[in-house]
């Protein structure tokens, strides 16, 4: 039988003039994968070979994977017969615009380990699976790297996202000269950069990024540990808060929660600095001294035989529960500073022009109580009637130009609402559900020590705000209503644990309602053990 196929496989034993090189280049909207197809193309025929680039749309996740395929073959005077699109086990060179996308072409089989060199920026960027799963629903990089490596003849990976931006262009930049440093291609390093200097625009840029990656895949600079992690400061001080105190005070007051911090067991401390940071920024130094004194009671139940696992779990989980998020909370990280550069980067706003942003709110009478005093909020919503009256007034979409001085001063004066936020009845209303878990998950402690960890854990339940914050508070409730019927057993905080993963894994809570009836089936056939 004749294989049409024959002709586009690299022959054994063929000569440099018969070979089809095969390129594909996977990447989504707004990362210049065309941009990285013409600059490869163009090198290749600086080079004295003939090209064809075709391009794939799809529909995968996100906004959509674009397989861009270039074959290329020296020119002898005979036109070759390229394909139009990459086959499995026949791809000679791949680059993958982020790590995911470099996972989804090994599934794909467009990598080989006696062929396909793999080249990937190590960034990620979550797609809708990841992104529509309650808990954490991030796929292990870790394990794309070692698949990675067991599946290409080579691997090269880092962030080029992170050059690119560092250097104020675009990942197909960096891309390039990954491709270069690789020596995959016969191709010299100033071709390269003959070719992006040809595009007429943004050139300076593209060749920094493009120089920084070519280096970084030879080898010449060396990798950073934790792969790109930046260096980490003991205790850094953290955003100024508004008070009445001066600057010495403040200071004074932060040196000794640091003092205090670094008087800990070293398992506890780096978890405990991250949480007594978020707490201080959220609100100020004496509520780091009140969330350093919840910790200390952790601590006194714990060991290091057990490798203090409920301290650290307490220092992550109660500095999540003191910063919940509210109307003030939010309102405060759109004013900042820090949010309007981000923002700015992101979008490409050019220096000197002006970037309009609009806030969407959607307030409901839960949360204008909750910023009122203690008081007068549980007066409202004590009295049905005249909540109603003023959910029908308050419960509406509002847009918020914060690039204008109204729609700014009027979050600006919602942010400052956290000096007095202790007085209001969500903080009340927070503070009282916080003792009650943390009190829990202490008490079980003493009687069952993994079990204290996994309830401290189930705060990883609680999150979001307005809605999402309710129905978060529901599975929590949901999951710790398991206890009585666990009562006794052994694999108590297992069953905790799993329940908590299923409430994690569905939002709607179908999972979580199937573990539980199992739950249910285990307390009523061992009646006996539940009771003791």
């Amino acid at each position: 039988m004749l294989d049409h196929n024959a002709a586009l496989r690299p022959k054994t034993g063929a000569s440099d003039d018969e070979r089809v090189i095969k390129l594909a280049v996977l990447a989504v909207g707004g990362q210049g994968g065309g941009v990285l197809a013409d600059w490869i193309t163009d090198v290749a025929e600086r080079n004295g070979y003939v090209a064809q680039s075709t391009s794939v749309a799809g529909v995968a996740q996100r906004t959509g994977a674009t397989i861009y395929y270039i074959e290329m073959a020296r020119d002898t005077g005979r036109l070759p017969v390229f394909a139009l699109s990459p086959s499995q086990g026949d791809v000679d060179i791949l680059i993958a615009a982020e790590l995911m996308e470099a996972g989804r072409a090994i599934i794909r089989g467009f990598v080989t380990p006696e062929r396909t060199t793999l080249i990937t920026s190590s960034h990620r960027i979550a797609a809708v699976s990841e992104k529509i799963e309650p808990g954490d629903g991030r796929a292990s990089s870790e394990k794309v790297h070692a698949t990675a490596q067991a599946a290409a003849k080579r691997f090269i990976a880092f962030d080029m996202e992170k050059i690119a931006a560092d250097n104020g262009t675009m990942i197909s930049a960096s891309l390039l000269g990954a491709l270069a440093g690789s020596d995959a291609l016969p191709f010299t390093r100033e071709s390269y950069e003959q070719a992006i200097g040809a595009g007429g625009r943004g050139v300076g840029p593209s060749l920094a990024a493009f120089a920084a990656a070519c280096d970084r895949a030879r080898g010449i600079a060396a990798a950073p540990a934790g792969d790109e992690a930046e260096a980490r400061p003991a205790i850094a001080q953290p955003r100024p808060t508004a008070s009445v105190s001066g600057p010495e005070t403040l200071l004074k007051g932060w040196q000794a929660l640091a003092g205090r911090v670094a008087a800990l067991p070293v398992p506890v401390r780096d978890m405990a600095e991250r949480g007594l940071k978020k707490v201080v920024d959220y609100q100020d130094i004496a509520y780091g001294g009140e969330y350093l004194d919840r910790l200390d009671k952790a601590i006194a139940l714990d060991d290091a035989e057990r490798g203090y696992a409920l301290s650290i779990a307490a220092a992550k989980h109660l500095a999540n529960a003191m910063c919940y998020d509210d109307m003030i909370r939010v309102a405060d990280l759109k004013t900042r500073s820090t949010r309007d550069r981000r923002v700015r980067k992101e979008v490409g706003v050019k220096e000197g022009s002006v970037l309009q942003v609009t806030e969407y709110f959607h307030p409901r009478i839960e949360e204008f109580c909750g910023t009122l005093p203690a008081g007068l909020g549980s007066y409202i919503e004590s009295r049905p009637k005249l909540a109603a009256f003023l959910d029908r007034r308050i419960n509406r979409g509002r847009h918020i130009r914060t690039d204008s001085f109204t729609g700014f001063a009027m979050l600006w004066f919602i942010g400052g609402l956290r000096r007095w936020r202790r007085r209001l009845l969500r903080h009340r209303i927070e503070v009282e559900h916080m003792e009650r878990w943390y009190e829990l998950a202490l008490g079980k402690a003493r009687e069952d020590y993994a079990l204290g960890v996994e309830i401290l854990n189930c705060r990883r339940l609680i999150k979001g705000y307005s809605d999402t914050h309710a129905r978060a508070q529901s599975k929590f409730d949901r999951v710790l209503s398991a206890l009585p019927m666990l009562k006794g057993r052994d694999d108590a905080a297992d069953w905790i644990r799993r329940l908590r993963e299923a409430a994690l894994k569905d939002e709607k809570g179908d999972m979580l309602d199937g573990a539980l009836k199992t739950v249910v089936t285990l307390d009523e056939t061992s009646a006996p053990i539940t009771k003791m």
